[in-house]
């Protein structure tokens, strides 16, 4: 005599085979091979196309996309010029230069570090708290302890642009966001791989003279970044209160999972976040990048002059991504 959890398991896998349309009548086809030169690919927020030239020297030998992304981000992070990551990054309003960083692989498996100072590769830290503990995120102090039993190198992240842009802030000590003041900020990088695996990354040196301890989106699973090897993966970048408050990057890859092309997806959920917080975006930027997994990608923002350099068929290109809001 079969079981009551026999027959509604049997009853479960019969429905799906008999009826595949039924069960989810939205569901996308994402087990259909992509196009033909669609992957790999690899899209990052801004004009870092250096980043993404890191990540297709992996993706382009038939790498994983989880190393690509790890690349592409390392790239800003140790770049002097680049004032809103890593190494250069604008310290908060006590001087400090704090981190954050996440990653996510295929098989769902995330790290992030926050409130990290002195280690030049928050990304890399990301990436060993994923893999070598049993924890998604690990924090300041003990961020950086991890970190420096790991190996990483402990060194001043505080550049004599950064000490003096700090110094004469000081002079007001006002923070007034400019919205694409400098054509830059965090670096949200993703990516799909030969074989569809899919992965994502964020790292961020965050807002700039913010109060000491302050954490925005860029460490948050499903915030700054998601990845769903069902579906998609997407990467946030932008006034980090808003992203945390909409959780978007999670959205994206669940409207894309229900069946949007990722530009109706990223369209989709700027709108949301403006209709939720109309007083607030309309002096702050925010957006988005992501990826399905037939390497189709989108880009969106609430404001013009967000642009992504996106990787694929051998061209690393930097476009202009729409937005809601136009001047």
């Amino acid at each position: 005599m079969k079981t009551r959890r026999q027959f509604l398991h049997n009853s479960l896998f019969g429905a799906l085979a008999a009826g595949a349309g039924n069960w989810w009548p939205d569901a996308p086809s994402f087990f259909e091979r992509p196009a033909k030169g669609a992957l790999p690919v690899v899209i990052a927020t801004w004009n870092n196309s250096r980043a993404t030239a890191a990540a297709w020297k992996i993706l382009s030998a038939g790498g994983r996309a989880l190393d690509a992304v790890e690349a592409g981000a390392r790239i800003p992070e140790a770049d002097p010029e680049d004032t809103s990551v890593g190494y250069g990054g604008f310290p908060d309003r006590d001087g400090h230069v704090t981190l954050d960083a996440c990653i996510m692989d295929e098989f769902g498996n995330a790290g992030s570090v926050s409130f990290l100072e002195h280690i030049m590769h928050p990304i890399s830290v990301a990436r060993r708290v994923m893999e070598k503990t049993p924890h998604v995120m690990l924090s300041g102090e003990g961020a950086l302890q991890f970190a420096l039993k790991e190996g990483f190198p402990k060194e001043n992240l505080l550049t004599e642009k950064a000490r003096r842009a700090w110094e004469e802030w000081k002079i007001k000590s006002e923070y007034k966001p400019v919205i694409n003041i400098e054509r830059h900020d965090t670096i949200g990088i993703v990516a799909v791989d030969a074989r569809q695996r899919v992965a994502g990354a964020c790292t961020t040196s965050g807002m700039a003279f913010k109060m000491h301890g302050r954490v925005g989106d860029s460490p948050i699973i499903g915030a700054g970044m998601f990845a769903d090897n069902e579906a998609g993966v997407a990467a946030a970048t932008g006034l980090g209160e808003l992203v945390l408050k909409t959780l978007g990057s999670f959205l994206i890859v669940e409207e894309i999972r229900r069946g949007k092309h990722p530009q109706k997806a990223v369209e989709t959920v700027i709108k949301r976040l403006a209709q939720k917080y109309p007083k607030d975006v309309a002096e702050n930027q925010v957006g988005y990048v992501a990826l399905d997994k037939k390497g189709r990608h989108g880009a969106y923002s609430l404001h013009p002059g967000f642009n992504y350099a996106l990787y694929r068929q051998e061209q690393n290109i930097v476009f202009e991504a729409g937005s809601l809001f136009h001047k």
